[in-house]
């Protein structure tokens, strides 16, 4: 799979997230208190966190704005694998885990 390939398969699973979140208020509150444990009933596969906290932030209110404040990209670091990766000339070189995605803002005039 390349990474356009990767790329709209995570943004279909996060949809399939935020939706079924949407539609079982029992899902949502069990995502906002363990989104591991959720998402892994939901998809019937581990989450590879990579010994990364995922959090799930409840954006709903729409009397709010949120902003996600992203890592510093100036501080990536790559590990020892995806460092040999790219020495070795890989073409794939998956480094999703240090990637910030914001899956939704939207700004209401305030």
């Amino acid at each position: 799979m390349n990474f356009e390939e990767r790329k709209l398969n995570a943004e279909k699973n996060v949809q399939t997230i935020i939706d079924k979140a949407r539609e079982d208020a029992a899902f949502k509150k069990e995502l906002l208190a363990d989104p591991v444990s959720a998402i892994e009933k939901l998809s019937g596969h581990p989450v590879p966190t990579k010994g990364r906290e995922l959090v799930v932030v409840d954006q709903s209110d729409p009397s709010k704005v949120y902003i996600n404040i992203p890592h510093d990209p100036s501080e990536l670091e790559l590990s020892e694998e995806e460092l040999e990766a790219v020495a070795g000339g890989q073409q794939q070189l998956d480094i999703s885990g240090h990637i910030t995605v914001i899956i939704t803002f939207t700004l209401v005039c305030w």
